[in-house]
Parts: C-alpha cells; sequence; structure tokens
C-alpha cells in the first residue's frame, strides 16, 4: 500500500532537521562532481536561518518523518525555486513532484518559475522537463561548476 506524503509549511524549529536532510540528500550530488564543497553542503544553520526569512519553506513527511523538502521565494514576477530534495531512500515516489506542484500553487500568482541544476544533474534534467521546465541559460561559476538554469511559464495567469 502507497503510504501518503503530507506536505506543510516549515517551522523555524525544524530548519536543523531540514539542513540534515538537505547535506544526506546532495552527497549523490557531490560524489557525481567530485567536489564536496558544493553548496547545499557547506550552509550551515544560520545561512538557513536567513532563508527561512525570505523563502517559503515547506517539507513532506510520510507518517511524520521528513522526507523532503523545498524552498522558493518571489522577486516580481517570478518565483525562484531555490532547493528541492529528497531523502534518498524515498525517491522515485512522486515526493518531489509533490513538492514542486505545491510551490507552484503557492505562488500561483507569478508569471513565471525559475530554478536552476547541474549540468551532469540528468534524472533532475529529465525530471524538470517533464514538469514543464525548459533550459534557457547555462552559467558555469567561479568554482568551475555549470548550471542549466530552467524556466516554466505559468499557464494560469
Amino acid at each position: 500500500m502507497k503510504k501518503s506524503v503530507v506536505i506543510n509549511d516549515a517551522m523555524l524549529g525544524e530548519l536543523q532537521s531540514i539542513l540534515d536532510l538537505q547535506k544526506l540528500s546532495y552527497q549523490e550530488n557531490a560524489r557525481r562532481y567530485n567536489n564536496y564543497r558544493i553548496m547545499p553542503l557547506k550552509q550551515t544553520l544560520a545561512d538557513m536561518e536567513a532563508d527561512f526569512s525570505r523563502c517559503t519553506f515547506l517539507s513532506a513527511r510520510i507518517d511524520g518523518v521528513m522526507v523532503g523538502s523545498i524552498r522558493a521565494y518571489r522577486e516580481e514576477e517570478t518565483c525562484f525555486i531555490v532547493r528541492l530534495f529528497v531523502h534518498p531512500e524515498y525517491r522515485d515516489h512522486g515526493i518531489g513532484k509533490s513538492l514542486l506542484k505545491a510551490v507552484e500553487e503557492r505562488f500561483a500568482g507569478v508569471a513565471r518559475y525559475e530554478l536552476f541544476t547541474g549540468y551532469r544533474d540528468e534524472k533532475n534534467l529529465a525530471f524538470y522537463e517533464k514538469m514543464g521546465y525548459r533550459r534557457f541559460r547555462e552559467e558555469t561559476h567561479e568554482d568551475g561548476m555549470t548550471f542549466y538554469y530552467m524556466e516554466k511559464e505559468n499557464s494560469a495567469k
């Protein structure tokens, strides 16, 4: 029997749990790039608290256990999706899709959504494309990491 996912606003007191889950979830990315200094692994609780003051944080739980999270913020007519991650043991069960849809619903008043993912993250790229996102820019950061920026027009607007 499939367990149901409950998505709620994350609370300030949950930030350490979200940070721990984030660091676990991004280990695969670090291995893929052979870079353990990627931002999701370097982020601190103080960084998360700063994000919390400007972002909407949602968490996904199954039977009370946090299994994923997403954060996003609005700037003018764009919703910027900053992080979406799911516990490695709970991937491929629709949790990421549920989180992404929840944030899109939360920011239903924007004209577009924007996010980015690493150029080697083929599974993420395929997922976002399936969810209606398209690549519109490629950017290499000073640390040598290359990212694809993706956007989705809000068809409901």
